[in-house]
């Protein structure tokens, strides 16, 4: 019987093994979620990409750069925490895949907390802008894709200061063109209540990271920050009353001080289409 027990015992620990060791699995990967808007006459697919946190993704960075060229996207939107603040993440992977995003692609970019931790969030946004990104900053664009317009807006993130980023999120809304589809990026998701009633169409955040640890089966993350154990707001699609919310779960990898467990990083691809007819 002892040795069965210890036969039993060692099954168990080999399994349990491997089951860590598969979820530590850090291959990038994508997902694609499709929204619907009576707005959209013509599709238009973006690539959301954040938490990038200067992580590396191989020589040029071709790892994340050839995932998103094989989506083939419309734009570009960058989430926030492109850079990282730490001294060992050198932001010379986050500049040089930025630049070559908007070689490729219009690139729009919005601040995360990660960039003001750096303390050179300013000099951040005027790097990425000499390298074709567009920095929005309580500002919106006008962009048209083929025979689609959208309007695309963004706001620093809170980390700017609180009084900065509600005279921001207000100046996006006043600027909204009704008839035109609306997208706000904003890195924080858990700020719900902020985003809903406004009359956007789709928000794109990031900052939760999936929950870094992911519970299989249930796709339930652990812990996100500003949100605390089992965050609702860590991964995927959620309905505000009419606009709807896409949380990517980020990039980053080797820059967090926990590994991320069944959650592999992530490239987020947004199709708009067409609402169908009912």
């Amino acid at each position: 019987m002892k040795k069965r027990s210890k036969k039993l015992l060692l099954a168990g620990g080999i399994a349990a093994a491997l089951l860590v060791w598969a979820g530590l699995d850090t291959g990038l990967t994508v997902q694609t979620y499709t929204v619907e808007s009576v707005k959209v006459e013509a599709p238009v697919r973006l690539a959301l990409l954040t938490d990038l946190h200067s992580c590396d993704y191989g020589e040029g960075q071709r790892e994340l750069l050839d995932a998103v060229e094989e989506q083939d996207p419309d734009l570009v939107l960058l989430g926030g925490d492109i850079v990282d603040d730490g001294p060992e993440m050198p932001e010379e992977r986050a500049l040089a895949t930025m630049e070559a995003l908007a070689e490729r692609w219009p690139t729009y970019y919005v601040t995360g907390n990660h960039e003001y931790r750096t303390g050179r969030a300013e000099e951040i946004k005027e790097l990425l802008a000499g390298r074709g990104a567009v920095v929005l900053e309580g500002t919106c664009a006008l962009v048209t894709v083929g025979e689609q317009t959208l309007q695309i807006c963004g706001v620093d993130d809170p980390a700017v200061g609180a009084a900065v980023w509600q005279s921001q999120l207000e100046d996006v809304t006043v600027a909204l063109e009704g008839d035109v589809c609306s997208i706000l990026i904003s890195h924080r998701p858990e700020r719900v209540a902020d985003y809903t009633g406004r009359g956007f169409d789709l928000v794109l955040s990031g900052h939760a990271h999936g929950g870094q640890w992911r519970i299989p089966l249930l796709g339930v993350g652990l812990i996100a920050p500003n949100q605390g154990l089992f965050p609702r707001y860590a991964g995927g699609t959620y309905d505000l009353e009419g606009t709807t919310l896409v949380v990517s779960r980020g990039l980053a990898r080797e820059s967090t001080r926990i590994p991320r467990l069944y959650n592999p990083p992530e490239v987020v691809v947004v199709d708009l289409v067409p609402e169908t007819k009912k």
